[in-house]
């Protein structure tokens, strides 16, 4: 999966986000946690400050995923995530993957371009997180061959990682990467 692959007939690829595409993946999150919180799932805030996502743009690890010409998703991949500090190993690390409600199953396509790139890294697993109580998305992650590593405490939503915040429950988990 360097580059691009074939999902639904149509062609997918990956590409950096840069600072002027903010508002895209912007939108994109925005969507996502729209049709979450209808749902009654808090995953994600109403809408993304734009400060959540501008650290990880500038160090080049947020990406978005077009279908065609169209940008159909974006997830972030990084190196170091302070949510995992207790368990040892090196990982890539999936932050904010989101995709549009057209793009329904994508998904499953980005955990495997992520894979590949935590692979050309040397890395040893692929790790994620969503709060404890989207159910959904946990069983969803299992699906796809994650491992449950516990539940942790953490400060803020996904994303937001401050102290000024109520607690929330986090579940972790963790898929080994095929070498």
């Amino acid at each position: 999966m360097n580059g691009s692959t074939v999902w639904a007939g149509d062609q997918v690829s990956f590409r950096p986000a840069a600072e002027e595409h903010t508002h895209q993946v912007l939108d994109v999150l925005d969507e996502a946690a729209g049709w979450l919180g209808d749902r009654g799932i808090r995953q994600w805030p109403d809408r993304f400050p734009p400060a959540w996502v501008a650290g990880a743009i500038g160090r080049g690890e947020t990406w978005l995923v077009d279908v065609g010409d169209k940008t159909a998703g974006t997830v972030t991949l990084d190196w170091a995530d302070a949510l995992w500090a207790d368990v040892g190993g090196s990982a890539g690390y999936v932050h904010r993957l989101a995709v549009r409600r057209w793009a329904r199953g994508l998904g499953a396509v980005v955990l495997g371009w992520a894979e590949d790139r935590a692979r050309q890294r040397g890395v040893d697993a692929l790790r994620l997180d969503c709060v404890a109580h989207n159910r959904s998305l946990r069983d969803y992650y299992q699906g796809r061959g994650f491992l449950h590593r516990g539940d942790a405490r953490w400060p803020g939503l996904p994303g937001q990682r401050t102290e000024d915040v109520p607690v929330l429950w986090m579940s972790r988990y963790e898929r080994p990467v095929a070498r």
